[in-house]
C-alpha cells in the first residue's frame, strides 16, 4: 500500500523513514528488506518495504532528487559507523 499524500522530499525524510523501519517503530512484521523502486503503472519513483516473501508491505513515494541520491542509504541502511 502506498499512500500518495506521504511524499518523502528530502533525504533526512528518508533517513528517519528508514531509521523507523530498522527499530521496528511502525509495527511491521515479518520486514525483511527495503528497496527502491518505480511504480509500473506510473513511473513514480517509492521505497518499498518488503515481507519475507518480497511483497510490499509499506510503501512512500519519494521526489525525485531523493530516488537518485538516497541508493546508497537503503543499500547500508542509515546506522552511522565509528572508527
Amino acid at each position: 500500500m502506498i499512500n500518495d499524500n506521504d511524499v518523502i522530499e528530502t533525504l533526512d525524510e528518508l533517513e528517519a523513514f528508514l531509521h523507523l523501519i530498522e527499530v521496528g517503530g511502525l509495527g511491521l512484521n515479518n520486514v525483511s528488506g527495503v528497496a527502491l523502486a518505480t511504480n509500473n503503472s506510473n513511473g513514480r519513483p517509492f521505497v518499498a518495504v518488503l515481507d519475507d516473501n518480497q511483497q510490499l508491505v509499506l510503501g512512500r513515494y519519494v521526489t525525485t532528487e531523493v530516488f537518485e541520491n538516497g541508493k546508497d542509504m537503503v543499500r547500508y541502511g542509515t546506522k552511522k559507523h565509528i572508527n
